[in-house]
């Protein structure tokens, strides 16, 4: 049985021109110690589908799927208080921008111990150690100091990193991963992929890694599904979908790809080696 195993999601937003599907009949599937991919363009309903599933779309969003479960639970069928239950607890996201995401007037270390109590029922004592060790976890320094630090006094890294300790609070079974190393630079976003990949391999959670970065794709996952205008288009293992993309527009998007290029030739890994040795 899929972890999580979604049939024919749409979801629509109504507009002043009449109704806008944004997601259009896609169908997902995560099993459990499995990293997915969701790549495709901005727009393509890569982030609307997975908030769709976490019920965090606005009340005028209309979703609709044949079937949406976790675990084997029905969540169109569960009761608001059971769902929220599940969200946050064994489904979490982390979202794509630490700094919005993240309450500008309360302290990482409230806003981590309010997770944890909130989940988990944890005294003040107990939910402020276990904050701690996760700041250290995800490589904060100082954690224990860092506790009473207000988002803004933290850098893009150190926010996001806070973000993931966030959602990974309650060793949730799936985290979803939204745009990760967006607006960070090369070394973080290396940093913070490693640790989403340590941490998937400790736990054996399921991991769904939104992305429109075919590097990260590359890098991370086990399959991959390519969404355009809302639509599913293609679904591979990494290494087919690298080697054979079926879609016209998967070739594309491989295509764009700076080492694929038209006139431009990249230094092999030997030619960068013997430059150095010289």
């Amino acid at each position: 049985m899929a972890l999580l195993d979604i049939q024919n999601l749409s979801v629509t937003f109504p507009t002043a021109a009449g109704p806008f599907k944004a997601v259009d009949g896609i169908d997902i599937r995560v099993e459990q110690g499995e990293i997915l991919a969701i790549v495709g363009e901005s727009g393509s309903g890569k982030s609307v589908s997975m908030l769709a599933v976490m019920g965090l779309l606005p009340p005028a969003a209309k979703i609709t799927a044949d079937r949406m479960l976790f675990d084997g639970q029905d969540m169109q069928a569960l009761p608001a208080r059971a769902r929220r239950k599940i969200i946050g607890k064994d489904i979490s996201m982390i979202f794509q921008d630490p700094l919005s995401s993240l309450n500008p007037s309360f302290t990482v270390g409230f806003q981590l111990c309010e997770v944890l109590r909130l989940h988990l029922r944890l005294s003040r004592k107990a939910a402020a150690d276990r904050a701690v060790e996760l700041l250290q976890a995800v490589g904060i320094p100082d954690p224990a100091a860092r506790m009473s630090s207000y988002p803004h006094q933290m850098s893009g890294g150190q926010c996001q990193r806070v973000m993931i300790a966030m959602a990974i609070a309650c060793r949730p079974r799936l985290l979803i991963a939204d745009e990760p190393t967006t607006a960070l630079d090369v070394t973080i976003q290396k940093q913070i992929l490693d640790l989403l990949g340590n941490l998937q391999r400790e736990t054996g959670m399921g991991l769904i890694m939104i992305t429109h970065d075919m590097g990260v794709v590359a890098e991370t996952a086990d399959r991959v599904v390519v969404q355009y205008k809302g639509r599913k288009v293609e679904e591979q293992g990494v290494l087919e979908l690298f080697s054979t993309p079926r879609a016209p527009y998967t070739r594309a998007l491989l295509a764009a790809l700076p080492e694929n290029a038209t006139g431009l030739r990249l230094p092999t890994v030997s030619a960068l080696m013997e430059g150095d040795a010289k």
